[in-house]
């Protein structure tokens, strides 16, 4: 009797000691979710500036800044061909400069467009505290649209943004252009978080997803409700065309049709076959040009404004 009372005692103990170790690396694998996502969540949200120096020498091109109605100082490039057209504000994706765009304005530039390439805040040359994934750069967005108004009068002018520019542009709308083109664009911020933790860390995705968005709202003062260009689209006023990668796990064809089917008529959706979350232009560069001008050409050929 003695010994089968030892052994359940013994055995009782192996579970007890078992199940603490058990909630151990629960505690262990919640708090390096927790730090690896509030490391993810520093350099996401980290200005990336650079210098950017004098527009390429192939251009009739001059420098130029304004003030973003953020307040913050935007720096950028002006490219005026002779006869110009029309002016189209260019938009970069995240962490990246108004370089990024220059295959889209010299394209733009041969089809006789002027462009205003812009580093968003916190971007390049521009001035800013954070990234914040839309919510400050819309005005950016805003106030570029404004200042190309201005040193264009009386001629159309459309947007093409990529990614967080795209996005900008999709939250400040109306924006009172003529076109609007948006390239891997987010719906959602929370599906857009989701998306690229779950393809650095798997299973500890919804974890790190959680505390990314908590630093939104206690780094940023910014609610994810705020960035979902899907609730916004419908406001953009003009034709848009939507492009993205088929193969884009940030951004994916499901959410890409979700967005286009938000917007209102005239629209156009491409779906770059067998891309990812790449530049787009690079990806497909004669298709990209075909497609893009002539909805640019078709959509700017009366501006109503």
């Amino acid at each position: 009797m003695d010994s089968v009372r030892s052994s359940q005692r013994l055995k009782r103990y192996v579970g007890a000691l078992i199940s603490r170790k058990a909630g151990l690396i629960a505690t262990i694998i919640v708090l390096v979710g927790v730090w690896t996502s509030w490391v993810i969540g520093s350099r996401l949200v980290a200005p990336a500036r650079q210098v950017i120096g004098q527009p390429p020498i192939e251009f009739e091109a001059s420098t130029i800044e304004f003030e973003s109605d953020s307040g913050a100082l935007i720096r950028g490039w002006h490219l005026r061909p002779a006869n110009s057209q029309g002016i189209i504000v260019l938009l970069h994706g995240v962490r990246s400069s108004r370089r990024m765009m220059l295959d889209r304005a010299r394209m733009l530039y041969e089809a006789g467009f002027a462009s205003l390439l812009i580093d968003l805040q916190s971007h390049g040359e521009s001035s800013g505290e954070a990234i914040t994934f839309g919510a400050r750069e819309r005005f950016d967005a805003t106030a570029a649209v404004r200042i190309a108004k201005q040193i264009h009068p009386g001629q159309p002018i459309g947007v093409i943004g990529v990614s967080l520019g795209g996005a900008s542009a999709i939250l400040a709308s109306p924006l009172v252009v003529d076109a609007m083109v948006v390239e891997s664009v987010y719906g959602d911020i929370r599906r857009a978080v989701h998306n690229r933790v779950e393809a650095r860390l798997g299973p500890l995705s919804p974890l790190a997803s959680s505390v990314l968005l908590y630093q939104l709202r206690y780094r940023l003062g910014i609610d994810p409700s705020e960035l979902r260009p899907i609730d916004r689209i419908a406001k953009v006023g003009c034709p848009v065309m939507v492009i993205s990668g088929s193969d884009d796990i940030h951004t994916t064809a499901d959410e890409t049709r979700a967005l286009f089917a938000a917007a209102n008529e005239p629209k156009s959706l491409w779906l770059v076959e067998g891309a990812t979350h790449v530049d787009l232009y690079k990806a497909e560069p004669h298709e990209y040009r075909e497609r893009v001008l002539e909805f640019l050409f078709r959509s700017m050929e009366k501006p109503a404004r």
